[in-house]
């Protein structure tokens, strides 16, 4: 199997933003060419998008990153050219229904028919077979993985592989391509204290052939480049702002409780008013007070259902902005 150079990686103020809020951002990074890699962090904190991000399957939305002189989110295809996903669920998974030889066959001849020369589709057959064996074995070779070991050998089911030896077959597959980023998710999950050593002595050993790694884990080795992902709260600046009537004034200007577009009366006025409306009902004007009463029950009625319309709208822009705090 080639061992090409390893492709560097930087980013600056690199960051996903959804719908439901920041995915991850403010991510920076300057590892070398054959540089292990780890992205740890806790599970929901936007490991797998910022993996997904740098290898050019998932676009940014803000800063940048170079992966090898590929400018991301520019360049995306060519970034994903050079870098091979190994294991990562829900995206490249091992087929269980398959047998790991018919596994590494299926994944030698994608290799050949999306990336390989177009000349090398008009070699024999026969060439083309010794070749793909001959990649195949210098695969496993690299990914430490022996079928000898296994139950069945070659024949042996993908469901009853252990963990492990799962890791090695995906890390063996995405070998295939000669990348010169390799990147794979979750690696310490259902691990051992003595797998886990095992498991990051293979990406030591494959960055030592200049390959750079790029893998997910809970908990991070000494040796490794750092990057760390947490769930995080908005800034002030990236909440959304709540949109305000015409001619409202907000609670903090007035130094009491304000409804859209009229100050709430206090008590004691109130009471002022009913008082004043029982003194006019006893004078002669009562005709004209009472129909003057009306006007205003009917206004303050109107203006009861507008005020209480736009308090609705308020409360769902409140829920808006609880909701991207929750994000």
């Amino acid at each position: 199997m080639d061992s090409p150079h390893g492709a560097a990686v930087k980013a600056e103020d690199f960051g996903l933003k959804g719908p439901r809020g920041w995915v991850f951002r403010g991510i920076g990074i300057d590892a070398a060419p054959g540089s292990l890699i780890a992205v740890e962090g806790p599970s929901g904190s936007g490991r797998t998008c910022l993996l997904l991000a740098l290898t050019g399957r998932m676009k940014p939305t803000r800063g940048h990153a170079e992966i090898d002189q590929h400018r991301l989110p520019k360049k995306m295809a060519a970034v994903r050219r050079i870098a091979a996903l190994a294991h990562v669920p829900g995206v490249n998974d091992l087929d269980q229904a398959l047998t790991v030889a018919e596994q590494l066959r299926e994944g030698a001849l994608l290799q050949r028919r999306y990336d390989a020369p177009v000349r090398a589709l008009l070699r024999p057959r026969a060439e083309r077979r010794a070749r793909a064996a001959a990649r195949i074995d210098e695969a496993l070779a690299a990914a430490g993985l022996d079928l000898a070991t296994l139950p069945k050998g070659e024949r042996t089911s993908v469901r009853d592989l252990e963990r492990l030896e799962a890791v090695r077959l995906s890390v063996a597959i995405a070998l295939l391509g000669s990348p010169r980023l390799l990147a794979l998710d979750d690696l310490d999950l259902k691990l051992s204290d003595t797998e886990r050593t095992e498991a990051w002595a293979l990406l030591r050993s494959i960055a030592a052939r200049g390959t750079t790694v790029l893998a997910v884990c809970s908990e991070a080795p000494a040796d490794a480049v750092v990057l760390r992902t947490s769930p995080k709260e908005p800034d002030a600046a990236d909440a959304p702002e709540v949109p305000q009537a015409p001619g409202t004034v907000t609670p903090a200007a007035a130094g009491r409780k304000i409804t859209w577009g009229s100050a709430a009366k206090s008590a004691p006025e109130a009471e002022a008013e009913v008082d004043g409306e029982a003194d006019a009902d006893t004078g002669p004007d009562t005709a004209a007070t009472a129909a003057t009463a009306e006007n205003d029950t009917e206004n303050d009625t109107e203006n009861d259902t507008e005020n209480d319309t736009e308090n609705d709208d308020t409360k769902g822009a409140d829920d808006e902005v609880a909701e991207a705090g929750r994000a």
